[in-house]
Formats: C-alpha cells, sequence, structure tokens
C-alpha cells in the first residue's frame, strides 16, 4: 500500500506527484524540506483558481503549499493539524501600488531619473510594513511618488518579517531584484523647468530619453562583447534598456482618458510592457486599454476630493474594464488608502458591477500577473508559496476581520496579539513608539 503522502488533493481533484511536489519545494522555499507538514482544517478556502471549498484542508511545508482540497483527503505522516473551523481562506493579498516604508524616489533636479532605486530608500522597520500585513496583504508593488514622468525603480517584496530590506526581495526570471520602473504622466509632474509644462512636451522628453536608450542599446549590440568598443556606462540608459528588452514592466501612473491614451501610444512607439495604474477615466477608453492588451491597476476612493483630473472617477471603472477583458488588478497606493482596508476596494467594485470572482481575483490573481508573479503568488494552489490570510467571514462583508496573515508558511500577522491587534485597530501613529515625540516631523517621500 502506498505511503499516505502520495497522494495530495489539489483545488481540481487531481491527484499532485510526488515528483512535482519535491520540485516544487526545492525552489524558493525559505524553510527545508524536512519541516514539518501542517494542515489547516475546518475553513471554507477560496483558493481563486477554482471553486470555494466548503470544510476544506490546507496543508503547508517547507514555506510552500502541498495540497488543498476537501476535509478527508489523504495527509502527509506527522501532519501537525489546525482547526481553523468557521474561518475563510484566501491567498494573500497582492497590492500592485504602494508606497509603505516611507519611500522616496526622484528628487528635483530633472523630470526623468530612471536610475534612482526603491532599495535605497525604504525602512523595513517602518509601522506602516506591519499595517499592510494587518490588511492581509503579502506581496507589494513597493513605488516612488509619480511627481516625474520616470521616478525611479520600484520594488516587488513579499512582505515577511525581516530587518533588511534584502530579507523581503523576490528575484525575476533572470535573477535580478524584481521591480518594475514607475512612469507618470498629467498634473503632478508638470512644474516650472526643468520640469514640463505641458502634456505634450511630457510625452515629448520621455520619447527623447527612450531613443537615447535604444541608441544606447544598438552601441552594446555593435560591441559584440568588446570592452573598448563599449558605450560609458550610463545607469538611466541601461534601466530603460531594461524596458526596452522586456526585462522591466513600466508601471504607469495616469488619470484622465486623453492621459491613458498617450500612454497606449508611446507603448506602442517603443513596445514596452505596461501596466496602467489608477485610471480614473478608464471607463472612458475601456476599448482602447483593451485592444492594447494592456492590464490596469485601479485604485478604489470611497471619498470625494483629489486632484482635477480624477474628477471623473467613478466605481464602476472596474466592471467596465473587467466586461471588456481588460486583466484588473486592485491597489491601495498607501496611504492613500489605508492597507488595512484593502479588502474593501473589491467589495466596493462588486457593488458598482464588477463580479465577486473578477474582485477576488482583482487584489490576489490579478495582481500577481500584473507583478509577473503568477507562477509564485495569487492562488492557493499546490507548489506555490504558502501565502494565505484567515479571516473571521466573507472576504466582502464590512464585518470580516483579518485574523491571520501567513507569508511562505510563516505567520506575520496575529491579531490575537496585542501587538499586532494595536497595528489593525489604531489610529495615526499606532505602533510606533515615537509618534508622540516626532509628530510634527512628516517624513514621507512619496506623492501619490
Amino acid at each position: 500500500m502506498p505511503p499516505r503522502c502520495l497522494r495530495i488533493v489539489s483545488v481540481t481533484g487531481r491527484a499532485a506527484s510526488l515528483a512535482f511536489l519535491i520540485a516544487a519545494l526545492a525552489v524558493g522555499g525559505r524553510a527545508g524540506a524536512q519541516d514539518q507538514p501542517t494542515a489547516f482544517i475546518g475553513a471554507t478556502i477560496l483558493p481563486v483558481a477554482g471553486q470555494p471549498i466548503t470544510n476544506g484542508v490546507l496543508v503547508v511545508q517547507g514555506g510552500r503549499i502541498l495540497g488543498v482540497g476537501p476535509a478527508g483527503m489523504a495527509l502527509p505522516p506527522g501532519t501537525a493539524v489546525r482547526d481553523v473551523s468557521g474561518r475563510v481562506l484566501l491567498p494573500g493579498l497582492v497590492d500592485t501600488h504602494s508606497h509603505i516604508g516611507e519611500v522616496s524616489g526622484a528628487d528635483g533636479s530633472t523630470p526623468i531619473q530612471p536610475e534612482v532605486r526603491v532599495i535605497d530608500a525604504l525602512d523595513v522597520h517602518d509601522p506602516s510594513l506591519q499595517r499592510a500585513r494587518a490588511g492581509g496583504i503579502t506581496t507589494a508593488n513597493v513605488m516612488p511618488g509619480s511627481g516625474h514622468l520616470i521616478s525611479g525603480q520600484t520594488l516587488y517584496l513579499k512582505l515577511r518579517q525581516a530587518h533588511r530590506v534584502e530579507d523581503l526581495l523576490l528575484t525575476n526570471r533572470l535573477g535580478r531584484v524584481a521591480g518594475g520602473l514607475k512612469m507618470a504622466n498629467g498634473t503632478n509632474s508638470r512644474r516650472e523647468p526643468p520640469f514640463p509644462g505641458t502634456r505634450g512636451k511630457s510625452a515629448a522628453l520621455v520619447r527623447e530619453k527612450y531613443v537615447a536608450a535604444q541608441d544606447y542599446l544598438a552601441k552594446i549590440e555593435r560591441a559584440k562583447g568588446d570592452a573598448t568598443k563599449m558605450p560609458p556606462r550610463d545607469l538611466a540608459l541601461e534601466t530603460l534598456g531594461e524596458v526596452l528588452s522586456g526585462d522591466r514592466v513600466v508601471q504607469h501612473h495616469t488619470h484622465r482618458h486623453d492621459d491613458i491614451l498617450t500612454v497606449l501610444r508611446l507603448q506602442k512607439e517603443f513596445g514596452f510592457k505596461v501596466v496602467l495604474h489608477h485610471v480614473s477615466d478608464g471607463w472612458k477608453v475601456a476599448e482602447d486599454i483593451a485592444a492594447a492588451k494592456v492590464p490596469c491597476s485601479v485604485i478604489v476612493i470611497d471619498s470625494p476630493g483629489g486632484k482635477l483630473e480624477a474628477r471623473d472617477m467613478d466605481w464602476k471603472t472596474a466592471a467596465v474594464l473587467e466586461k471588456a477583458g481588460v486583466t484588473v488588478g486592485f491597489h491601495t497606493d498607501d496611504p492613500v488608502t489605508d492597507s488595512r482596508l484593502f479588502l474593501r476596494s473589491a467589495a466596493l467594485a462588486v457593488r458598482s458591477g464588477m463580479t465577486r470572482e473578477g474582485a477576488l481575483r482583482a487584489v490576489t490573481a490579478a495582481g500577481a500577473e500584473i507583478l509577473d508573479l503568477k507562477q509564485r503568488v495569487g492562488t492557493l494552489e499546490p507548489g506555490k508559496d504558502a501565502d494565505f490570510v484567515v479571516l473571521s467571514g466573507d472576504p466582502l462583508s464590512v464585518y470580516t476581520k483579518v485574523l491571520e496573515t501567513w507569508v511562505e508558511g510563516a505567520r506575520v500577522f496575529d491579531r490575537a496579539d496585542p501587538k499586532d491587534r494595536l497595528i489593525a485597530t489604531g489610529g495615526v501613529g499606532a505602533g510606533n513608539p515615537r509618534a508622540a515625540r516626532l509628530c510634527c516631523f512628516g517624513t514621507w517621500g512619496g506623492d501619490e
């Protein structure tokens, strides 16, 4: 009779092979494959990759998911069992646009600074990271602000507990630090010289820089590895070269419909990969976005105010884009939307016509696709990272609380812990013992 651990049931009901599980655990797991497996039983599991599982079982080991299935599925020998009956398990949330960690990017010297790196400007001890964990966020795209046409390189972070930013990093398919390039258009980047004063000039400056990057790549190609023929290293053009080569995705702040179309025009001209962020007027040009096959990261604001170019923002944007066939993710733009309230974005979108399935994908699987991390996160499937959230109830209910957040099989937030409960429920300064003494010293360097 075969060992019980050979039959691990997936969300589709098919058995996962032992060879697949060994391979999955060998790649990127933070803990060794000898770690004791743990089964979370009794909860309603929303795997996103399949139908909800009532009275489900989630088995994790070595930082990865071993199996997901119904009650009664076979468990590996020695599995520790934890009863989470009455709870709901959801994949860890993916925030595609955040400013946690008190990040700052480019300065006022020039409107285009692709060489600036968020990794050099992020405080892993800032309470905003724990607030994100309190909201169920396990993966985040941390961005510099949008006051520049190009304000720097973003970071795709896994919100592990850590003392160094290096401990939060993810790597891409090339083995490099995973991240995108923050770009913006509209009013934020229109200022006094050397910044552009018009929308037309903004696009012209971006176009000039990408043409220079094309020339830079051409010189490298002509050198054919001969160091004496290589152009001097240029960090800005090197970064834009990664964009032109498809190795770095542009994460583009844009609001008005005409600004959105300008981004699509530039994307077609230079052939880079791009994600449209905010898209306040996205509902006006949904068919154009769909035709370009460009995903959108939407912010859902539940109160009036903000900038003039966002005056036509509408809760229906996500629903209209979904209907047009656009991949839709959500983001907090924290601190614009508090990370602890991220699930509310999905709920408000459903209230305005988006499907429930699409809204749950928007905070999980779609976000993973937008960050090119879908092989690791976004769904509860065997072989993926053991990133999940334990909820008190339905994820779209205003009464539901995030009880626990797990990253790669390690609990990083526990509402039952008084310190974490303070983070989850406190106001400004919660979790920061220095807040009372530093009340007059704002340090956040971004600009939405």
